[in-house]
């Protein structure tokens, strides 16, 4: 089925939140993916207390506390990582079908954006780094809001700023609470299900689920 918008989640869905780590397993040694899942738990941890809290600070600095978190919780890391993994993050990869459906999407006639977490800084690097910058019509940071998702504010910019209902939006995340948010608000929803993972919030089911992106082509 086409859509008029497709809107992407950035980290996980778009961009491989664990390739960081992976540039740098051979120095880091044996709990690299240890390392590199602590890191992530703890940056979207700190997003979900923040934004209940009502002390919001950008992606980045809790991507820069997380990995402090990580690198304390796994002493075999050298700490002496951290500048090379934290500069890692601004050019982490894309998965190998995006730039393809991407552009498929696009040439469909739809609109295409990114609604993310990340810092506006973070997300111009990432898409920049990926080639995807002449690509997409919007990214939309929470910076504009100052809270993360899955709080209804976020997923709001979207429909505010491009005057649709939110079902005339096509949402995709690999990330399953983000995918229950956006269900709750009302948006098509697609879960990018990359790991094979169990299902939840199941009061919230995605529209559809798919092991990669390739999937949304079949409807254009």
């Amino acid at each position: 089925m086409h859509h008029a918008a497709y809107v992407f989640d950035a980290y996980g869905t778009l961009f491989d939140v664990h390739a960081a780590v992976r540039r740098h397993a051979g120095e880091i040694g044996p709990d690299g993916q240890l390392l590199s899942e602590i890191w992530r738990a703890k940056q979207l941890e700190y997003s979900w207390v923040r934004t209940l809290m009502g002390s919001y600070a950008d992606f980045w600095q809790l991507t820069e506390q997380a990995l402090d978190f990580a690198l304390r919780k796994v002493p075999s890391a050298d700490p002496a990582l951290r500048t090379k993994l934290l500069e890692a993050y601004w050019r982490l990869d894309c998965y190998p079908e995006v730039p393809a459906v991407l552009k498929a999407l696009k040439a469909s006639g739809a609109k295409l954006a990114i609604l993310s977490n990340g810092s506006p800084e973070m997300l111009a690097a990432a898409v920049k780094s990926a080639a995807l910058d002449q690509i997409l019509d919007d990214v939309f940071s929470v910076d504009q809001v100052k809270r993360f998702k899955t709080d209804p504010s976020v997923y709001d910019m979207v429909v505010t700023n491009w005057r649709l209902y939110p079902g005339a939006v096509s949402f995709q995340s690999s990330n399953r609470w983000d995918v229950a948010g956006a269900t709750k608000f009302g948006f098509r929803t697609v879960w990018i299900n990359r790991t094979n993972q169990p299902d939840e919030y199941r009061d919230f089911p995605p529209g559809l689920i798919l092991p990669s992106l390739e999937g949304l082509l079949a409807g254009v």
